[in-house]
């Protein structure tokens, strides 16, 4: 309704209140990634100097913060990219209707990275402006991760709410315990973890097993 009303009213889509949020979004960009590169040093030189006095437990800790500072810079620069690539490409989204298909991951990934990103206004401002071009049941798709929505599983680990798997968490410490020439000592070895992932996979396949059992078919769910 909205199109059709822009429409009958004679309003256009301009480029020009696309391009220049885009512009100051890159700018906010460089403040967001600066404040949390200083949060990321911190919290790393943290998990170092526990290491050091031999306060692993605490550095397997610790290091969660190491890894969501990591994986909010990656967003960061994520965002930086679609916003490039979506300044190159602008003249495209304003000969057609719906999301091009070249350009549907970098818009569907900033609509879900935006209401994800509180304390970034202007990504806020992009996805108002690419609602009223591409449409509220498009936005909501990214959004809400609906079926085809093109919103890419990297965008979707790296903006995840929950912990780090306690794999991950040790091969990220594991790491940082090298790169400082630290023997690593933790009351839960390397053979427990993968111990720990097996046991996931066969809850997993009883499960199903269960499932189909029940009511004679099975639907894995990742």
């Amino acid at each position: 309704m909205g199109k059709k009303l822009d429409i009958l009213l004679g309003r256009k889509f301009k480029t020009s209140k696309l391009k220049t949020t885009i512009n100051h979004a890159t700018s906010r960009l460089s403040l967001l990634k600066n404040h949390r590169l200083a949060r990321f040093t911190i919290a790393r030189s943290d998990v170092i100097q526990l290491l050091r006095l031999n306060h692993h437990q605490q550095a397997l800790l610790r290091v969660e913060q190491v890894i969501k500072d990591q994986n909010m810079l990656d967003v960061y620069d994520m965002i930086h990219g679609y916003c490039h690539l979506i300044i190159q490409r602008i003249n495209l989204i304003e000969q057609v209707n719906d999301c091009p298909g070249e350009l549907k991951e970098a818009v569907s990934d900033l609509l879900y990275a935006a209401p994800r990103c509180g304390e970034f206004p202007e990504l806020q401002e992009i996805r108002e402006i690419l609602t009223s071009r591409f449409g509220k049941e498009f936005v909501n798709g990214a959004i809400e991760l609906r079926r085809n929505c093109g919103v890419s599983q990297k965008m979707v680990q790296k903006l995840s709410p929950g912990q780090s798997s306690l794999e991950y968490r040790m091969k990220m410490l594991t790491g940082i315990a090298m790169e400082n020439g630290i023997s690593l000592q933790l009351d839960i070895p390397l053979p427990e973890i993968k111990k720990e992932k097996a046991t996931e996979k066969m809850e997993k396949v009883l499960t199903i097993n269960s499932d189909s059992d029940s009511d004679g078919s099975s639907y894995g769910n990742e």
